[in-house]
This record gives C-alpha cells, structure tokens and sequence, in this order.
C-alpha cells in the first residue's frame, strides 16, 4: 500500500513538473531580410579545424549559393548583418 501511494506522489509531481508543461519555441521561418543585388549576407561559419574561433564571412547570395548555402534557410541560426 505504502508504494501504490509513493508511485501515485511522484506520478503527480512528474505531471506538475515545469518541463513537461514547456512547449518548445517554434523555428523562425522568415528567410534574410531582401536587400539589393550587391547587399553582402554576413553568416557565422564554424570554426577552421586548430582553432575554436568562429568567423563571420560576408558575401552576396550569389557568391553563398556558389558554396551551396542558402542564405534565407540559414539566415535564422546564423545570420549576423546585411553590409549594402
């Protein structure tokens, strides 16, 4: 009977918990800002293998699409400044 009770208490308090009330955030669909044709994308690139230091490369969607990335599905997680 004691463990029927127990079970039943933390039952109840892993029901209550906050983290099984959190809703997760939704991902961001809106791609980068529209800017002229010679704007400059500022993205964060990873890290060169040695160093732990991220960088920010700016280049025009034409020149990220010549390195198959897609400026407005990243512009979300990485995407830092428009230079026009």
């Amino acid at each position: 009977m004691a463990h029927k009770k127990l079970v039943v208490a933390l039952s109840m308090i892993v029901a209550a918990s906050p983290l099984s009330a959190a809703k997760p955030d939704p991902a961001p669909t809106a791609g980068a800002p529209t800017a002229s044709a010679d704007a400059r994308y500022c993205l964060r690139v990873e890290a060169v293998t040695g160093t732990r230091l991220e960088t920010v490369q700016c280049w025009t969607r034409e020149e990220w699409a010549e390195l198959e990335v897609d400026v407005d599905k990243d512009w979300a997680k990485e995407g830092v400044r428009i230079i026009t």
